[in-house]
Protein backbone atom coordinates (compact mmCIF):
# COMPACT_ATOMS: atom_id res chain seq x y z
CA UNK A 1 0.00 0.00 0.00
CA UNK A 2 2.90 2.48 0.78
CA UNK A 3 4.75 1.41 -2.30
CA UNK A 4 1.52 2.20 -3.77
CA UNK A 5 1.20 5.96 -3.00
CA UNK A 6 5.14 6.38 -3.36
CA UNK A 7 5.42 6.45 0.36
CA UNK A 8 9.13 5.06 0.37
CA UNK A 9 10.33 5.65 3.84
CA UNK A 10 7.44 3.88 5.25
CA UNK A 11 7.79 0.91 2.71
CA UNK A 12 11.46 0.76 3.94
CA UNK A 13 10.34 0.61 7.94
CA UNK A 14 7.66 -2.17 6.84
CA UNK A 15 9.65 -4.10 4.45
CA UNK A 16 12.17 -4.10 7.29
CA UNK A 17 9.60 -4.89 10.34
CA UNK A 18 8.64 -8.22 8.34
CA UNK A 19 11.53 -9.63 7.11
CA UNK A 20 12.51 -9.76 10.82
CA UNK A 21 9.46 -10.54 12.37
CA UNK A 22 9.63 -13.27 9.84
CA UNK A 23 12.46 -14.69 11.92
CA UNK A 24 10.52 -15.62 14.82
CA UNK A 25 8.09 -17.93 12.62
CA UNK A 26 8.71 -21.70 12.98
CA UNK A 27 6.85 -21.80 9.31
CA UNK A 28 8.45 -20.48 5.87
CA UNK A 29 7.55 -17.22 5.16
CA UNK A 30 7.38 -15.82 1.54
CA UNK A 31 9.53 -13.06 1.46
CA UNK A 32 9.54 -12.59 -1.94
CA UNK A 33 7.12 -9.66 -2.63
CA UNK A 34 8.73 -7.39 0.35
CA UNK A 35 12.29 -7.89 -1.39
CA UNK A 36 11.06 -7.10 -4.71
CA UNK A 37 9.61 -4.42 -3.51
CA UNK A 38 12.47 -3.09 -2.06
CA UNK A 39 14.73 -3.76 -5.00
CA UNK A 40 12.58 -2.09 -7.32
CA UNK A 41 12.97 1.25 -4.97
CA UNK A 42 16.44 0.84 -4.78
CA UNK A 43 16.56 0.94 -8.89
CA UNK A 44 14.18 3.12 -9.44
CA UNK A 45 13.85 5.81 -6.82
CA UNK A 46 17.19 5.90 -4.55
CA UNK A 47 19.76 4.90 -7.40
CA UNK A 48 21.24 2.58 -5.50
CA UNK A 49 22.35 -0.50 -7.35
CA UNK A 50 23.68 -2.73 -5.43
CA UNK A 51 21.56 -2.72 -2.58
CA UNK A 52 18.97 -3.78 -6.13
CA UNK A 53 20.75 -6.45 -7.25
CA UNK A 54 20.98 -7.32 -3.66
CA UNK A 55 17.28 -7.68 -2.99
CA UNK A 56 16.46 -8.77 -6.56
CA UNK A 57 18.50 -11.85 -5.84
CA UNK A 58 17.10 -12.34 -2.13
CA UNK A 59 13.92 -12.08 -3.60
CA UNK A 60 14.76 -14.96 -6.05
CA UNK A 61 15.54 -17.27 -3.19
CA UNK A 62 12.54 -16.85 -1.87
CA UNK A 63 10.39 -17.48 -4.89
CA UNK A 64 13.03 -20.89 -5.46
CA UNK A 65 12.50 -21.82 -2.26
CA UNK A 66 8.05 -21.62 -3.46
CA UNK A 67 8.65 -23.15 -6.79
CA UNK A 68 7.00 -19.72 -8.12
CA UNK A 69 8.97 -19.69 -11.89
CA UNK A 70 7.70 -17.05 -13.05
CA UNK A 71 8.59 -14.45 -10.53
CA UNK A 72 12.12 -16.26 -9.86
CA UNK A 73 12.65 -15.50 -14.25
CA UNK A 74 11.02 -11.89 -13.26
CA UNK A 75 13.71 -11.16 -10.79
CA UNK A 76 16.38 -12.68 -12.90
CA UNK A 77 15.47 -10.45 -15.97
CA UNK A 78 15.60 -7.16 -13.75
CA UNK A 79 19.04 -8.18 -12.25
CA UNK A 80 20.29 -8.76 -16.23
CA UNK A 81 19.02 -5.53 -16.80
CA UNK A 82 20.72 -3.63 -14.17
CA UNK A 83 24.24 -5.60 -15.22
CA UNK A 84 23.73 -4.64 -18.99
CA UNK A 85 22.85 -0.63 -17.76
CA UNK A 86 26.24 -0.89 -15.95
CA UNK A 87 28.07 -2.25 -19.36
CA UNK A 88 28.79 -5.99 -17.49
CA UNK A 89 26.83 -7.42 -20.97
CA UNK A 90 28.50 -10.82 -20.82
CA UNK A 91 27.08 -11.19 -16.88
CA UNK A 92 23.95 -9.56 -18.02
CA UNK A 93 23.55 -12.35 -21.02
CA UNK A 94 24.44 -15.21 -18.44
CA UNK A 95 21.85 -14.42 -16.22
CA UNK A 96 19.10 -13.33 -18.92
CA UNK A 97 19.50 -17.05 -20.26
CA UNK A 98 19.31 -18.50 -16.55
CA UNK A 99 15.79 -16.53 -16.37
CA UNK A 100 14.56 -18.05 -20.03
CA UNK A 101 14.89 -21.73 -18.07
CA UNK A 102 12.32 -20.40 -15.47
CA UNK A 103 9.82 -18.78 -18.09
CA UNK A 104 7.45 -20.17 -20.31
CA UNK A 105 6.31 -18.46 -23.06
CA UNK A 106 2.56 -19.41 -23.14
CA UNK A 107 2.24 -18.02 -19.91
CA UNK A 108 5.03 -15.59 -19.27
CA UNK A 109 4.56 -13.98 -22.90
CA UNK A 110 5.52 -10.29 -21.85
CA UNK A 111 8.28 -11.29 -19.36
CA UNK A 112 10.00 -13.59 -21.80
CA UNK A 113 9.44 -10.57 -24.62
CA UNK A 114 11.47 -8.25 -22.07
CA UNK A 115 14.19 -11.02 -21.55
CA UNK A 116 14.73 -11.68 -25.50
CA UNK A 117 14.79 -7.14 -25.87
CA UNK A 118 17.40 -7.32 -23.08
CA UNK A 119 19.65 -9.90 -24.31
CA UNK A 120 19.15 -8.30 -27.50
CA UNK A 121 20.56 -5.36 -25.99
CA UNK A 122 23.59 -7.06 -24.83
CA UNK A 123 24.57 -8.32 -28.20
CA UNK A 124 23.88 -4.79 -29.77
CA UNK A 125 26.51 -3.56 -27.05
CA UNK A 126 28.80 -6.78 -27.63
CA UNK A 127 28.49 -5.67 -31.88
CA UNK A 128 27.01 -8.78 -32.08
CA UNK A 129 24.12 -7.51 -34.74
CA UNK A 130 22.90 -10.58 -36.56
CA UNK A 131 21.75 -11.92 -32.76
CA UNK A 132 20.68 -8.88 -31.59
CA UNK A 133 18.50 -8.73 -34.98
CA UNK A 134 17.47 -12.08 -34.34
CA UNK A 135 16.17 -11.15 -30.42
CA UNK A 136 14.91 -8.10 -31.01
CA UNK A 137 12.56 -9.53 -33.59
CA UNK A 138 11.71 -12.60 -31.25
CA UNK A 139 10.59 -9.73 -28.71
CA UNK A 140 8.09 -8.06 -30.56
CA UNK A 141 6.74 -11.13 -31.41
CA UNK A 142 5.93 -12.19 -27.99
CA UNK A 143 4.83 -9.01 -26.55
CA UNK A 144 1.28 -8.20 -26.43
CA UNK A 145 1.37 -4.56 -25.37
CA UNK A 146 1.26 -2.44 -28.95
CA UNK A 147 3.44 0.60 -27.50
CA UNK A 148 5.77 -2.08 -25.87
CA UNK A 149 6.36 -3.69 -29.94
CA UNK A 150 6.93 -0.30 -31.07
CA UNK A 151 9.80 0.15 -28.22
CA UNK A 152 11.26 -2.57 -29.20
CA UNK A 153 10.94 -2.04 -32.96
CA UNK A 154 12.84 1.05 -32.75
CA UNK A 155 15.72 -0.20 -30.61
CA UNK A 156 15.84 -2.70 -33.21
CA UNK A 157 16.25 0.08 -35.94
CA UNK A 158 18.87 1.82 -33.52
CA UNK A 159 20.48 -1.53 -33.80
CA UNK A 160 20.43 -0.99 -38.14
CA UNK A 161 22.05 2.41 -37.27
CA UNK A 162 24.95 1.21 -34.77
CA UNK A 163 25.48 -1.64 -37.93
CA UNK A 164 25.69 0.87 -40.61
CA UNK A 165 22.29 -0.60 -42.39
CA UNK A 166 21.02 2.51 -42.82
CA UNK A 167 17.77 2.21 -45.87
CA UNK A 168 17.02 -0.69 -43.13
CA UNK A 169 16.89 1.33 -40.14
CA UNK A 170 14.53 4.19 -41.94
CA UNK A 171 12.22 1.91 -43.17
CA UNK A 172 11.38 0.16 -39.82
CA UNK A 173 11.59 3.87 -38.14
CA UNK A 174 9.23 5.82 -40.56
CA UNK A 175 6.86 3.22 -40.06
CA UNK A 176 6.71 3.45 -36.36
CA UNK A 177 6.98 7.24 -36.97
CA UNK A 178 3.52 7.23 -38.17
CA UNK A 179 2.34 4.43 -36.08
CA UNK A 180 -0.86 6.56 -34.17
CA UNK A 181 0.86 4.99 -31.08
CA UNK A 182 3.96 6.64 -31.26
CA UNK A 183 2.42 9.93 -31.42
CA UNK A 184 0.10 9.80 -28.59
CA UNK A 185 3.71 8.95 -26.25
CA UNK A 186 5.40 12.29 -27.18
CA UNK A 187 8.74 11.32 -25.44
CA UNK A 188 8.86 8.03 -27.35
CA UNK A 189 7.75 9.53 -30.53
CA UNK A 190 10.63 12.39 -29.87
CA UNK A 191 13.30 9.24 -29.67
CA UNK A 192 11.77 8.09 -33.09
CA UNK A 193 12.32 10.93 -34.65
CA UNK A 194 15.85 11.84 -33.46
CA UNK A 195 16.40 8.01 -34.37
CA UNK A 196 15.16 8.19 -37.42
CA UNK A 197 16.87 11.79 -38.58
CA UNK A 198 20.28 10.65 -37.34
CA UNK A 199 19.57 7.35 -39.57
CA UNK A 200 18.78 10.02 -42.86
CA UNK A 201 22.00 12.05 -42.24
CA UNK A 202 24.31 9.18 -42.14
CA UNK A 203 22.78 7.80 -44.78
CA UNK A 204 23.70 10.69 -46.50
CA UNK A 205 20.10 12.95 -47.05
CA UNK A 206 20.55 16.72 -46.34
CA UNK A 207 16.20 16.84 -46.60
CA UNK A 208 15.16 18.89 -43.03
CA UNK A 209 18.20 17.04 -40.87
CA UNK A 210 18.49 20.28 -38.91
CA UNK A 211 14.77 20.79 -38.49
CA UNK A 212 13.92 17.74 -37.54
CA UNK A 213 17.15 17.02 -34.83
CA UNK A 214 16.10 20.30 -33.17
CA UNK A 215 12.63 19.40 -33.26
CA UNK A 216 13.24 16.39 -31.23
CA UNK A 217 15.63 18.44 -29.30
CA UNK A 218 12.51 20.79 -28.66
CA UNK A 219 10.30 17.96 -27.08
CA UNK A 220 12.87 16.38 -25.06
CA UNK A 221 13.31 19.93 -23.10
CA UNK A 222 9.39 20.10 -22.93
CA UNK A 223 9.27 16.82 -21.19
CA UNK A 224 12.19 17.40 -18.92
CA UNK A 225 13.93 14.07 -20.52
CA UNK A 226 16.89 14.85 -19.56
CA UNK A 227 18.91 11.59 -21.02
CA UNK A 228 16.92 12.30 -24.14
CA UNK A 229 18.21 15.51 -24.26
CA UNK A 230 22.06 14.19 -23.79
CA UNK A 231 21.54 12.22 -26.51
CA UNK A 232 19.66 14.68 -28.96
CA UNK A 233 23.03 17.83 -27.72
CA UNK A 234 25.37 14.49 -29.15
CA UNK A 235 23.70 14.52 -32.24
CA UNK A 236 23.76 17.67 -32.98
CA UNK A 237 27.19 18.42 -32.15
CA UNK A 238 28.28 15.74 -34.09
CA UNK A 239 25.89 17.30 -37.15
CA UNK A 240 27.79 20.61 -36.85
CA UNK A 241 31.17 19.56 -36.66
CA UNK A 242 32.09 19.96 -39.52
CA UNK A 243 29.87 22.55 -40.68
CA UNK A 244 29.68 25.14 -37.61
CA UNK A 245 32.39 24.61 -35.39
CA UNK A 246 30.93 27.01 -32.78
CA UNK A 247 27.53 25.64 -32.53
CA UNK A 248 29.10 22.08 -32.18
CA UNK A 249 31.28 23.13 -29.45
CA UNK A 250 27.83 24.90 -27.71
CA UNK A 251 25.86 21.84 -27.87
CA UNK A 252 28.93 19.32 -27.12
CA UNK A 253 29.38 21.82 -24.17
CA UNK A 254 26.03 21.29 -23.05
CA UNK A 255 26.78 17.64 -22.99
CA UNK A 256 29.19 17.90 -20.53
CA UNK A 257 27.13 20.31 -18.22
CA UNK A 258 23.85 18.16 -18.44
CA UNK A 259 25.55 14.56 -18.41
CA UNK A 260 27.71 15.65 -14.81
CA UNK A 261 24.24 16.83 -13.35
CA UNK A 262 22.75 13.63 -14.11
CA UNK A 263 26.06 11.53 -13.33
CA UNK A 264 26.35 10.26 -17.29
CA UNK A 265 30.41 9.98 -17.35
CA UNK A 266 30.11 7.90 -20.36
CA UNK A 267 28.02 10.48 -22.30
CA UNK A 268 30.73 13.22 -21.41
CA UNK A 269 33.41 11.11 -22.65
CA UNK A 270 31.56 10.81 -26.20
CA UNK A 271 31.24 14.53 -26.22
CA UNK A 272 34.82 14.67 -25.77
CA UNK A 273 35.57 12.72 -28.20
CA UNK A 274 33.57 14.99 -30.75
CA UNK A 275 35.39 17.84 -29.64
CA UNK A 276 38.57 16.93 -29.67
CA UNK A 277 38.07 16.46 -33.43
CA UNK A 278 36.65 20.35 -33.84
CA UNK A 279 39.50 21.39 -31.37
CA UNK A 280 42.37 19.08 -32.25
CA UNK A 281 45.08 20.93 -30.07
CA UNK A 282 43.06 21.24 -26.78
CA UNK A 283 45.30 19.34 -24.71
CA UNK A 284 42.54 19.63 -21.68
CA UNK A 285 40.07 17.63 -23.51
CA UNK A 286 42.44 15.03 -24.67
CA UNK A 287 43.33 14.82 -21.25
CA UNK A 288 39.82 14.83 -19.62
CA UNK A 289 38.78 11.83 -22.43
CA UNK A 290 41.87 9.61 -21.62
CA UNK A 291 40.98 10.22 -17.57
CA UNK A 292 37.31 9.47 -18.54
CA UNK A 293 38.54 6.20 -20.44
CA UNK A 294 40.48 5.14 -18.34
CA UNK A 295 38.10 5.78 -15.21
CA UNK A 296 35.22 3.79 -16.88
CA UNK A 297 37.63 0.59 -17.22
CA UNK A 298 38.36 0.66 -13.84
CA UNK A 299 34.95 1.25 -12.93
CA UNK A 300 33.48 -1.11 -14.95
CA UNK A 301 36.09 -3.87 -14.24
CA UNK A 302 34.92 -3.24 -10.75
CA UNK A 303 30.64 -3.56 -10.84
CA UNK A 304 31.87 -6.39 -13.42
CA UNK A 305 33.83 -8.06 -10.23
CA UNK A 306 31.07 -7.23 -7.92
CA UNK A 307 28.22 -8.45 -9.50
CA UNK A 308 29.81 -11.98 -9.43
CA UNK A 309 31.30 -12.04 -6.80
CA UNK A 310 27.58 -11.04 -5.38
CA UNK A 311 26.42 -14.24 -6.91
CA UNK A 312 29.11 -16.40 -6.47
CA UNK A 313 28.42 -15.76 -3.19
CA UNK A 314 24.57 -16.43 -3.17
CA UNK A 315 25.45 -20.01 -5.13
CA UNK A 316 27.89 -20.25 -1.87
CA UNK A 317 25.47 -19.91 0.13
CA UNK A 318 22.45 -21.68 -1.45
CA UNK A 319 25.28 -24.92 -1.71
CA UNK A 320 25.89 -24.22 2.16
CA UNK A 321 22.14 -24.39 3.26
CA UNK A 322 21.75 -27.43 1.33
CA UNK A 323 24.45 -29.32 2.94
CA UNK A 324 23.14 -28.32 6.17
CA UNK A 325 19.78 -29.32 5.08
CA UNK A 326 21.50 -32.77 4.07
CA UNK A 327 23.62 -33.17 7.73
CA UNK A 328 20.47 -32.62 9.42
CA UNK A 329 18.59 -35.05 7.91
CA UNK A 330 21.60 -37.79 8.74
CA UNK A 331 22.26 -36.16 11.89
CA UNK A 332 18.14 -37.22 12.53
CA UNK A 333 18.26 -40.36 11.39
CA UNK A 334 21.86 -41.23 13.47
CA UNK A 335 19.79 -39.80 16.52
CA UNK A 336 16.57 -41.70 15.52
CA UNK A 337 19.04 -45.24 14.90
CA UNK A 338 20.73 -44.57 18.12
CA UNK A 339 17.74 -44.45 20.22
CA UNK A 340 16.80 -48.01 18.95
CA UNK A 341 20.26 -49.81 19.76
CA UNK A 342 20.33 -47.83 23.15
CA UNK A 343 16.53 -49.58 23.60
CA UNK A 344 18.23 -52.80 22.58
CA UNK A 345 22.23 -52.89 23.31
CA UNK A 346 23.45 -51.51 26.67
CA UNK A 347 26.92 -51.22 25.22
CA UNK A 348 25.33 -48.80 22.32
CA UNK A 349 26.29 -46.13 25.16
CA UNK A 350 29.88 -47.13 25.74
CA UNK A 351 30.49 -47.36 21.74
CA UNK A 352 28.72 -43.72 21.27
CA UNK A 353 30.93 -42.50 24.72
CA UNK A 354 34.40 -44.39 22.89
CA UNK A 355 33.47 -42.48 19.35
CA UNK A 356 33.02 -39.04 20.95
CA UNK A 357 36.26 -39.54 22.97
CA UNK A 358 38.13 -40.47 19.72
CA UNK A 359 36.80 -37.44 18.05
CA UNK A 360 37.71 -35.48 20.82
CA UNK A 361 41.21 -36.27 21.06
CA UNK A 362 41.53 -35.70 17.33
CA UNK A 363 40.41 -32.22 17.31
CA UNK A 364 42.89 -31.56 20.38
CA UNK A 365 46.03 -32.89 18.17
CA UNK A 366 44.60 -31.37 14.87
CA UNK A 367 44.78 -27.82 16.93
CA UNK A 368 48.32 -28.79 18.32
CA UNK A 369 49.65 -29.47 14.29
CA UNK A 370 48.05 -26.26 13.32
CA UNK A 371 49.76 -24.32 16.11
CA UNK A 372 53.49 -25.57 15.39
CA UNK A 373 52.42 -25.45 11.40
CA UNK A 374 51.55 -21.87 11.94
CA UNK A 375 54.92 -21.27 14.40
CA UNK A 376 56.75 -22.98 11.24
CA UNK A 377 55.52 -21.06 9.06
CA UNK A 378 55.91 -17.71 10.69
CA UNK A 379 60.08 -18.48 11.14
CA UNK A 380 60.43 -20.01 7.66
CA UNK A 381 59.29 -16.96 6.16
CA UNK A 382 61.03 -14.74 8.03
CA UNK A 383 64.44 -16.95 7.71
CA UNK A 384 64.04 -16.37 4.12
CA UNK A 385 63.49 -12.61 4.13
CA UNK A 386 66.89 -12.63 6.49
CA UNK A 387 68.42 -14.73 3.61
CA UNK A 388 66.63 -12.20 0.63
CA UNK A 389 68.34 -9.55 2.75
CA UNK A 390 71.56 -11.21 3.34
CA UNK A 391 71.91 -11.91 -0.28
CA UNK A 392 71.17 -8.29 -1.27
CA UNK A 393 74.12 -7.38 1.23
CA UNK A 394 76.33 -9.33 -0.02
CA UNK A 395 75.88 -8.60 -3.91
CA UNK A 396 75.18 -5.10 -3.76
CA UNK A 397 77.65 -4.10 -0.48
CA UNK A 398 80.19 -6.88 -1.31
CA UNK A 399 80.77 -5.77 -4.75
CA UNK A 400 80.68 -1.89 -3.80
CA UNK A 401 83.68 -2.34 -1.39
CA UNK A 402 85.60 -4.83 -3.54
CA UNK A 403 85.67 -2.07 -5.80
CA UNK A 404 86.82 0.88 -3.34
CA UNK A 405 89.37 -1.60 -1.95
CA UNK A 406 90.83 -1.77 -5.62
CA UNK A 407 90.80 1.76 -6.21
CA UNK A 408 92.82 2.23 -3.06
CA UNK A 409 95.35 -0.21 -3.94
CA UNK A 410 95.61 1.35 -6.86
CA UNK A 411 96.77 4.69 -5.45
CA UNK A 412 93.40 5.97 -7.18
CA UNK A 413 92.20 9.59 -7.25
CA UNK A 414 90.77 10.25 -3.53
CA UNK A 415 88.10 12.31 -5.04
CA UNK A 416 87.27 8.47 -7.36
CA UNK A 417 87.31 6.83 -4.20
CA UNK A 418 85.50 9.09 -2.66
CA UNK A 419 82.83 9.41 -4.84
CA UNK A 420 82.46 5.44 -4.44
CA UNK A 421 82.36 5.69 -0.75
CA UNK A 422 79.23 8.04 -1.10
CA UNK A 423 77.72 5.71 -3.71
CA UNK A 424 77.95 2.91 -1.01
CA UNK A 425 76.75 5.37 1.70
CA UNK A 426 73.65 6.30 0.08
CA UNK A 427 73.13 2.81 -1.04
CA UNK A 428 73.32 1.42 2.87
CA UNK A 429 70.80 4.56 3.57
CA UNK A 430 67.77 3.00 0.95
CA UNK A 431 68.84 -0.48 2.26
CA UNK A 432 68.22 1.11 5.46
CA UNK A 433 64.91 2.30 4.65
CA UNK A 434 64.02 -0.44 3.37
CA UNK A 435 64.27 -2.86 5.96
CA UNK A 436 63.33 -0.71 8.31
CA UNK A 437 59.90 -1.15 10.40
CA UNK A 438 56.82 0.79 8.56
CA UNK A 439 55.33 3.93 9.73
CA UNK A 440 51.97 2.03 10.89
CA UNK A 441 50.39 5.35 12.58
CA UNK A 442 48.39 8.31 11.31
CA UNK A 443 50.54 8.48 8.20
CA UNK A 444 50.46 4.62 6.81
CA UNK A 445 48.13 5.73 4.08
CA UNK A 446 50.43 8.21 2.58
CA UNK A 447 53.23 5.88 3.12
CA UNK A 448 52.07 3.17 1.40
CA UNK A 449 50.93 5.39 -1.37
CA UNK A 450 54.37 6.67 -1.62
CA UNK A 451 56.19 3.60 -1.91
CA UNK A 452 53.69 2.44 -4.63
CA UNK A 453 54.32 5.18 -6.74
CA UNK A 454 58.00 4.79 -5.78
CA UNK A 455 58.43 1.18 -6.77
CA UNK A 456 55.93 1.28 -9.80
CA UNK A 457 57.91 1.45 -13.12
CA UNK A 458 56.94 5.14 -14.41
CA UNK A 459 56.25 2.68 -18.33
CA UNK A 460 53.54 1.28 -15.91
CA UNK A 461 50.72 3.05 -15.73
CA UNK A 462 48.92 2.39 -11.83
CA UNK A 463 45.61 2.79 -10.85
CA UNK A 464 44.54 2.52 -7.08
CA UNK A 465 40.66 2.27 -6.30
CA UNK A 466 38.80 2.12 -3.40
CA UNK A 467 41.94 3.50 -0.72
CA UNK A 468 39.71 6.31 0.66
CA UNK A 469 36.62 4.38 2.15
CA UNK A 470 39.66 2.16 3.63
CA UNK A 471 39.38 3.27 7.44
CA UNK A 472 43.42 2.00 8.00
CA UNK A 473 43.09 2.72 11.97
CA UNK A 474 41.43 -0.47 12.48
CA UNK A 475 43.45 -2.65 10.49
CA UNK A 476 46.18 -4.55 13.30
CA UNK A 477 49.75 -2.79 13.14
CA UNK A 478 51.23 -6.13 12.34
CA UNK A 479 48.83 -6.42 9.04
CA UNK A 480 49.78 -3.38 7.34
CA UNK A 481 53.42 -3.94 7.58
CA UNK A 482 53.10 -7.13 6.48
CA UNK A 483 50.72 -6.01 3.63
CA UNK A 484 53.25 -2.66 2.92
CA UNK A 485 56.39 -5.42 2.34
CA UNK A 486 53.58 -8.19 0.01
CA UNK A 487 52.38 -4.79 -1.95
CA UNK A 488 56.14 -3.93 -2.63
CA UNK A 489 57.22 -7.20 -2.81
CA UNK A 490 54.46 -7.64 -5.73
CA UNK A 491 54.79 -4.73 -7.47
CA UNK A 492 58.86 -4.76 -8.04
CA UNK A 493 57.90 -8.34 -9.57
CA UNK A 494 55.48 -7.11 -12.11
CA UNK A 495 57.71 -3.93 -12.73
CA UNK A 496 61.00 -6.01 -13.49
CA UNK A 497 58.61 -9.22 -15.63
CA UNK A 498 55.43 -8.31 -16.42
CA UNK A 499 55.98 -7.01 -18.97
CA UNK A 500 52.30 -5.16 -18.00
CA UNK A 501 51.43 -1.71 -19.32
CA UNK A 502 48.93 -1.08 -16.24
CA UNK A 503 48.38 -2.51 -13.14
CA UNK A 504 45.03 -1.93 -10.83
CA UNK A 505 45.20 -2.07 -7.21
CA UNK A 506 41.59 -1.83 -5.34
CA UNK A 507 40.86 -2.20 -1.58
CA UNK A 508 37.85 -2.84 -0.30
CA UNK A 509 36.89 -3.21 3.85
CA UNK A 510 33.94 -5.44 5.17
CA UNK A 511 33.65 -5.13 9.22
CA UNK A 512 36.03 -7.76 9.58
CA UNK A 513 38.29 -8.04 6.20
CA UNK A 514 40.63 -6.18 4.49
CA UNK A 515 40.84 -7.21 0.87
CA UNK A 516 43.17 -6.04 -1.70
CA UNK A 517 43.40 -7.21 -5.62
CA UNK A 518 46.56 -6.59 -7.61
CA UNK A 519 45.84 -6.89 -10.96
CA UNK A 520 48.12 -6.40 -14.49
CA UNK A 521 47.70 -6.87 -18.03
CA UNK A 522 51.17 -8.58 -18.59
CA UNK A 523 52.62 -11.92 -19.91
CA UNK A 524 51.44 -13.83 -16.85
CA UNK A 525 52.59 -17.08 -16.04
CA UNK A 526 52.43 -21.08 -16.14
CA UNK A 527 51.53 -22.86 -13.41
CA UNK A 528 54.55 -24.32 -13.12
CA UNK A 529 56.92 -21.39 -13.47
CA UNK A 530 54.53 -19.40 -10.43
CA UNK A 531 55.59 -22.22 -8.47
CA UNK A 532 58.93 -21.74 -8.63
CA UNK A 533 59.02 -17.74 -8.19
CA UNK A 534 60.91 -17.87 -4.98
CA UNK A 535 59.59 -14.22 -4.42
CA UNK A 536 55.67 -14.85 -4.51
CA UNK A 537 56.31 -17.87 -2.74
CA UNK A 538 57.81 -15.71 0.04
CA UNK A 539 54.84 -13.07 -0.41
CA UNK A 540 52.49 -16.16 0.75
CA UNK A 541 54.18 -17.49 3.78
CA UNK A 542 54.31 -13.79 5.37
CA UNK A 543 50.64 -13.78 4.66
CA UNK A 544 49.99 -16.77 6.03
CA UNK A 545 51.58 -15.78 8.96
CA UNK A 546 48.81 -13.63 9.96
CA UNK A 547 46.47 -16.10 9.15
CA UNK A 548 45.37 -14.59 6.08
CA UNK A 549 45.24 -15.63 2.91
CA UNK A 550 46.48 -14.99 -0.47
CA UNK A 551 45.44 -16.42 -4.20
CA UNK A 552 47.52 -15.92 -7.29
CA UNK A 553 45.45 -16.19 -10.84
CA UNK A 554 47.56 -16.37 -14.14
CA UNK A 555 47.52 -17.98 -17.97
CA UNK A 556 50.47 -17.31 -20.10
CA UNK A 557 50.10 -13.85 -21.70
CA UNK A 558 47.23 -13.47 -19.67
CA UNK A 559 48.32 -11.34 -17.18
CA UNK A 560 48.55 -11.84 -13.38
CA UNK A 561 46.18 -11.19 -10.70
CA UNK A 562 46.77 -11.52 -7.04
CA UNK A 563 43.81 -11.36 -4.33
CA UNK A 564 44.57 -10.80 -0.50
CA UNK A 565 42.53 -11.02 2.16
CA UNK A 566 43.57 -10.03 5.81
CA UNK A 567 41.79 -9.29 8.98
CA UNK A 568 41.68 -5.90 10.46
Amino acid sequence: MHFALQEYDSLMFYSNLHINHSKYKKGKTNLGNTYYLKAYYFNAIANNIDSAFVNYNLSKNQYKAFNDSSLIGKNLISMGMIQKNKSDFFGSKETITEALHYLKPNKDSTTVALAYSTLAGNHRKLLNFDDAELYYKKAFSLATNPETILKYKNNLAASYIDNKEYPKAIALLTKVHKDPLTKIEEKQAARVLDNLTYAKWLSGSKDNIEADLLNALQQRTKHKDLKGKIASYTRLGEFYTSTDPKKASAYLDSVIALSRVIKNPKAEKDALGFLIRVHPKNIDFRDRYLFLQDSLYANDLKVKTQFAKYKYDDTLKGESILRLEKEKAQNELELTQQRVQKQRYSIGIMVLLLGLCFVFYFYIQRNKRLKQQNKLDKLQATLETEAQLSRKLHDDFGAKINHAMVLVQNNTETTKVLDTLEDLYKQSRDFSREINDVDTGDNYKDHLYGMLQQNNNPDIKLVITGGKNIDWTIVNKINKTVLYKVLRELLINTSKHSKATAINISFKQTPKNLEVICSDNGIGASKKALNTKNGLLNTEKRIKAINGTIIFETKKDKGFKTLIKISN
